[in-house]
């Protein structure tokens, strides 16, 4: 990536909406990371909000055009209805193809990010070019991406406006150097209720968040006991078939939060592998592996979008000499999921999607997805959750 350092060592050009903490070491920026509220005015002042890895950011205005990456934020601020400010994102047509599945559900909500700059890894010339108000990205992230080093990330706070996101959160994952003394993990629940004190949007986040804790309570209530319950595994295949992956569904961070709560027996739990990420979380599979696990169910991510074909990748289980004696392949319980980079709304789908798909008797029986296909119609007395309650919230009608 070009140094952009002489074209744009220019004066801070956004002077409303600015870092509350100070400038260390390396352009690192310092803060308390706790989960304080946020100072917010009401009036229309100033307010700060304080998460890590940013520590205290100080915003003097509501930002209104928003940079995103991952899709977990992109998610939050569509939550907030925020949607349609978002200005980029990490593969936009992938995340359109995978919520309008979800959305149709949800009277009055939609998404058009066609077209969106995709974000990952981003350039600090088209971060000038965008000129958002707010980054909503993890900084401690961006400093992963080749080309970046602390100083373009304090420049673009200064020169643009400021970053605020969590990310390694979402497996806990380690940061990189210079950032571990500044970091925290948080739910993806604790996130998004920073976000919406960053867009003064807390009752939205309230009101969600009331309905995710009762479906909750509702799931642990009616989990059976642990000696009744199937063994799963979560994986993913590649668009070929040759590849495939594996994720550990109990472990800490968001990616598993629609997972962690059912209790499940992972059957991936002590699978090795040829492993890649932190801490051995992700398992590389082959045949073998996955046959040795033999989990009762096997839920698959990413048919529920246009990239993936379930049909075919059934199909493809029930050819192959080896995974065809699979216990999920023979019962038929092999299920589409979504993605576990998640938001509020993936996760209030894909809890229910999961506690049906792994616990029928318990939460009524999951109706199956269908490829290109919304998420399926559940009767109304069977849903987890109230989709009208949801869509009014994200409308504005809390």
């Amino acid at each position: 990536m070009e140094n952009d350092a002489t074209e744009h060592e220019a004066p801070t050009r956004r002077e409303y909406v600015k870092y509350g903490g100070t400038v260390v070491g390396g352009g690192l920026l310092a803060g308390c990371a706790g989960l304080s509220d946020s100072d917010s005015t009401p009036e229309g002042g100033s307010y700060s909000v304080t998460m890590a890895p940013m520590g205290e950011v100080t915003f003097d205005e509501i930002p209104q055009d928003i940079f995103t990456i991952l899709g977990h934020h992109a998610d939050m601020l569509l939550a907030l209805g925020r949607g349609d400010d978002i200005n980029a994102m990490h593969a936009p047509e992938y995340h359109q193809s995978l919520y309008r599945k979800f959305l149709q559900r949800l009277d009055g909500v939609s998404v058009d990010w066609e077209g969106l700059y995709s974000s990952w890894p981003p350039t600090e010339e088209k971060l000038y070019e965008l000129d958002s108000d707010v980054h909503i990205a993890d900084p401690a992230k961006i400093a992963t991406a080749s080309g970046w080093d602390d100083s373009d990330i304090s420049k673009i706070d200064e020169n643009v406006g400021p970053w605020f996101g969590n990310t390694l959160s979402g497996t806990h994952r380690e940061p990189p150097a210079g950032w571990a003394d500044d970091y925290e993990y948080y739910t993806l629940w604790d996130i998004f209720g920073k976000l919406a004190q960053v867009f003064q949007e807390t009752d939205r986040y309230e009101a969600l968040a009331s309905v995710h804790e009762s479906m909750l309570a509702t799931i642990e209530s009616n989990l059976p006991p642990e000696s009744d319950r199937p063994s799963a595994a979560l994986v993913t295949f590649s668009s070929d078939e040759k590849k495939a992956w594996g994720y550990k569904m109990n472990y800490p961070g968001y990616y598993a939060a629609h997972t962690r709560p059912m209790g499940v027996t992972d059957a991936l739990a002590d699978a090795t592998g040829d492993g890649y990420g932190e801490d051995g979380r992700n398992v590389t599979l082959d045949s073998e592996l996955l046959l040795e696990a033999d989990p009762d169910v096997l839920l698959v991510l990413g048919p529920m979008t246009a990239y993936y074909d379930l049909d075919e990748i059934r199909t493809n289980l029930e050819d192959d000499a080896a995974t065809s004696d699979l216990t999920a392949v023979d019962e038929g319980t092999v299920y589409a999921q979504g993605a576990r980079r998640q938001g509020p709304i993936l996760n209030l789908f894909q809890t229910e999607m999961t506690a049906k798909q792994l616990y029928p008797d318990q939460f009524g029986e999951w109706p199956g997805y269908v490829d290109g296909e919304p998420y399926p119609e559940i009767p109304e007395d069977e849903r987890l959750f109230d989709r009208q309650r949801v869509a009014n919230i994200i409308t504005g009608d809390i």
